[in-house]
């Protein structure tokens, strides 16, 4: 699934071209590399989210093309939150 597409789904980030855009900022890594919002997203895989002056990361637990506002945490696990270093 594309990184864009599951931040939307999982509803970390409200909409696609917001998830789009942070990815063309450079400001999302997926297990440790820059991604664009084109990039595969698998279960397991890491990613790290700036928000601001904030990190975010969190694991992938599962992928779905949709899902019920309750059941949408259920996509990740967050690992980490924690204040920017920037």
């Amino acid at each position: 699934m594309r990184l864009d597409k599951f931040l939307k789904v999982s509803r970390l980030i409200k909409r696609r071209t917001v998830a789009k855009e942070l990815a063309d900022q450079g400001r999302i890594a997926v297990n440790g590399r820059p991604a664009k919002a084109s990039t595969e997203v698998r279960p397991n895989d890491i990613l790290e989210i700036r928000f601001g002056h904030k990190v975010m990361t969190v694991k992938v637990k599962g992928l779905q093309e949709s899902v019920k506002k309750d059941e949408a945490s259920g996509l990740y696990e967050i690992v980490s939150e924690e204040p920017s270093a920037f």
